[in-house]
């Protein structure tokens, strides 16, 4: 989406060079394994952050056995390996979709040229992964990570072992991840045989359709009906409990507890803002059955559920279908088309509102090294978006940046004491919240960078993440790696996003700590910068930074941000 944006807005876009990892599929997907469980295993072996840098392509005869959506589902969480991109070959599940969508003109486009969308022969990879669809089992990954692997048919006794709890209090699924026709009908057919056997779900059951279409043509055909009938809710088409939009009540805030949902991520305190709240990701089958169940002690595999009559029986193999008989409804058309001349349309924002602020410029670079900016944070471990700037009720200030910005890494864990929110002051000599804590060296004229660890800013491209910073008087991030996409996002507000040329050098940053970062009036594409470590005890160290700025962005970090220097001409 950013990377669109950058295109539609006129500016140069580039993109370093990716690797390419090649994923060889054979067999076929059959009975309570789908095309999540591919997404899910991918994501095991590459982790969260071997996809960076990369386009991941998937080959070989088992392609044949997904549907267009069960790819588009693969794709799309791709995001969650780091991917740059994920792509499928051209096939015949492809052009069936596209014609069932009214782009039949698309399809036979398509399939004149199929020779040119699928990869050569003989191909070279950078690396390749092997799965044997025939072989691969339902998965669930996590809690707090969407790469922490286990088989569904482990996962109670692991999670009894790990101190996991095994009752499932929510069970979520579609979202823009698994919502298609196929998951949909697949869940229904499980919530039928619930039906006839006289059985509810166990745990609180809800559906986000991820497109009014989607929620149309299931109304149409009943495919809901069964899931409502068995104790689902069905929510609005948005985007939902997936980034937080939920007022979740059955549970206290810090409770712990566990939720299995079918979305892409599973942060800490991603879709509830509960830290204690364990996600599991599976698919919409599998969070369908464990809901059913109520724990994640139960393998539809191989394990019973009670009728009303307390009679043993086993869930059949869910199935679906690919494609709705007839056709997709396009549901209600609410789009509204801009007007043909906006000249003459001013936006008018009430000055007292606390959800909507117009923004105001970045202030331009100085043309001054950065001397002695005040250390904010050296953050521990995993900062994913949501630790940067948290959704959920949050999302109420995303027209508010000022407002917004009290959420700033208010989740990511401060090395100095373990803690979150909760940072020592150099002007007060006092521990207290992150975001307030930027604001008073901001009110008193002093700079401050953040220094992270490994991948900072995976997850969701959330441009407030990258503005947050910025508007709260931030200079730089200093981290051993980042996420392609909120590095590039950093850039854009006229942030200096820097890596540690050694990353062992993150473990000389201390508390306190004064940063200097030098070389800026060189500043150019390829060249290091260098940085000053002032301790609290007067010694000094001095080592590199890296960067990937090339000459337009290096523009905006002159001009303030993107947006100045678009405004410069």
């Amino acid at each position: 989406g950013a990377d669109a944006v950058d295109v539609m807005a006129n500016i140069p876009w580039e993109l370093k060079c990716p690797k390419v990892i090649g994923v060889h599929l054979t067999g076929e997907i059959s009975a309570w394994t789908s095309p999540k469980d591919v997404i899910l295993r991918v994501a095991d072996i590459l982790t969260v952050k071997g996809g960076t840098g990369a386009i991941v392509e998937y080959f070989g005869p088992g392609v044949n056995s997904l549907s267009c959506t069960g790819m588009g589902t693969i794709c799309n969480m791709g995001a969650e390996i780091g991917a740059t991109t994920s792509i499928f070959p051209y096939n015949e599940r492809m052009a069936r979709y596209l014609i069932a969508t009214e782009r039949g003109e698309i399809a036979k486009i398509s399939e004149q040229y199929k020779n040119l969308l699928a990869s050569d022969e003989g191909a070279e990879y950078d690396e390749v992964i092997e799965i044997n669809l025939s072989e691969l089992k339902p998965l669930i990954n996590g809690p707090f990570t969407p790469d922490l692997c286990t088989p569904v048919s482990e996962i109670g006794a692991r999670a009894e072992k790990e101190g996991w709890p095994t009752e499932v209090k929510v069970g979520l699924i579609g979202s823009c991840t698994n919502s298609s026709y196929e998951d949909m009908t697949r869940s229904a057919s499980i919530a039928r045989q619930a039906l006839s056997k006289g059985i509810k779900f166990k745990s609180l059951f809800t559906i986000t359709p991820g497109s009014e279409q989607i929620r149309a043509t299931i109304a149409r055909d009943g495919i809901d009906q069964p899931l409502r009938d068995i104790g689902g809710l069905v929510l609005a088409n948005a985007c939902g409990p997936c980034i937080g939009q939920w007022d979740r009540t059955d549970i206290e805030k810090g409770e712990k507890n566990t939720i299995v949902t079918s979305y892409n991520r599973n942060f800490t305190g991603r879709n509830d803002a509960n830290p204690n709240t364990h996600g599991f990701v599976a698919s919409p089958e599998i969070a369908t059955a464990l809901a059913l169940a109520g724990t994640l002690k139960f393998d539809p595999e191989t394990d019973t559920l009670l009728d009303a009559d307390g009679n043993e029986f086993m869930l059949d193999t869910p199935y679906g279908d690919e494609l709705p008989a007839d056709g997709f409804d396009p549901g209600q058309d609410t789009y509204q088309p801009p007007p043909v001349d906006s000249s003459g349309i001013s936006v008018d924002v009430n000055p007292a509102s606390d959800r909507l602020e117009l923004l105001t410029p970045f202030k331009k670079w100085d043309g001054q090294d950065y001397h002695e900016q005040q250390l904010l944070i050296k953050v521990q471990g995993k900062c994913t978006t949501d630790h940067i700037s948290a959704a959920g009720p949050w999302l109420k200030f995303r027209g508010h940046l000022n407002n917004i910005s009290n959420n700033f890494l208010i989740t990511a864990t401060n090395a100095e004491n373990g803690a979150m929110n909760s940072v020592r002051s150099s002007v007060t000599g006092e521990f207290g919240p992150v975001p307030g804590t930027a604001r008073e060296y901001k009110a008193a004229g002093i700079g401050w960078v953040v220094v992270g660890d490994e991948n900072y800013g995976e997850g969701s491209s959330r441009e407030h993440a990258a503005l947050e910073p910025r508007h709260l008087g931030g200079k730089a991030i200093i981290v051993r790696s980042f996420a392609r996409i909120h590095e590039t996002n950093l850039k854009k507000q006229g942030m200096l996003p820097l890596t540690f040329a050694d990353p062992a050098d993150y473990e000389k940053v201390q508390p306190g700590d004064k940063v200097s970062i030098l070389g800026l009036a060189g500043f150019q594409p390829g060249t290091p910068l260098g940085c000053k470590l002032t301790h609290g005890d007067g010694s000094v160290e001095e080592f590199q930074l890296n960067h990937t700025f090339n000459d337009n962005q290096i523009g905006w970090f002159k001009a303030g941000s993107a947006l100045n220097k678009m405004a410069e001409g």
